[in-house]
């Protein structure tokens, strides 16, 4: 029991570790090639977690093998478009003015659902109101919207729009959260006056923000 808990603790690490290594992508938008090194990481990882008669020492370096294999294979698509191609596939136009490319999206295999889910995870219901879809190569879809449909914007109407900056985290569930100050422009001294002035404590705040115009929001705990 205490073998595989200890052989569990270091896999979670060591898989971390590397994941980490292989690129901020892997987590967030996966490419067909990246979504096959994925699974395959998790099914080596589970097997000596499974197995205390299975060498921990095998799964490393199939681990590290794939990763390496994964690490290259980026290089090479960074370096050729044509591998690019190969390996991550092209993106594809499926809506023109307003028309869905039935042919494209049948060799996608994408149907018509589908493409009406995404549009309205975009928080577009209408179709007729998109210039251009894009079905990218990790199956996201890409909307521009019409002209005449597109959001006023500052710029449209001459309103001079001065940028106040990212909301930073300072204060996180009761803690103080150093890490963004620089973000932000400040320290810990002027933000604990800043909370004083509001006449309550770190322990009492679930979320505050600050900008590095000075805009702050502040979100009390419930009691």
């Amino acid at each position: 029991m205490l073998t595989s808990f200890v052989r569990t603790i270091i896999l979670y690490f060591f898989l971390t570790v590397v994941i980490r290594l292989m690129g901020k992508r892997q987590i967030a938008q996966l490419q067909p090639g990246e979504l096959v090194i994925t699974i395959m990481l998790s099914e080596i990882a589970a097997i000596p977690m499974q197995d205390n008669d299975t060498p921990l020492m095998n799964s490393v370096m199939a681990v590290l093998l794939l990763a390496s294999f994964e690490i290259i294979m980026s290089v090479i698509s960074m370096k050729s478009i044509k591998a690019r191609n190969l390996l991550q596939g092209n993106p594809v136009v499926i809506i023109k003015d307003g028309v869905i490319d039935q042919k494209l999206i049948k060799d996608l295999r994408y149907t018509v659902d589908d493409i009406l889910e995404a549009l309205r995870q975009k928080d577009i219901f209408d179709i007729s109101t998109v210039q251009y879809a894009i079905a990218e190569t990790n199956g996201v879809l890409s909307v521009m919207k019409k002209p005449a449909e597109e959001n006023v914007t500052r710029k449209d109407l001459n309103i001079p729009a001065e940028d106040e900056g990212m909301p930073c985290i300072v204060v996180s569930d009761g803690r103080i959260i150093k890490t963004e100050f620089s973000l932000c422009g400040t320290n810990e001294e002027q933000l604990k006056k800043t909370i004083e002035k509001k006449k309550t404590s770190p322990e009492n705040i679930l979320l505050m923000t600050k900008t590095k115009s000075g805009k702050i929001n502040i979100i009390k705990k419930e009691r």
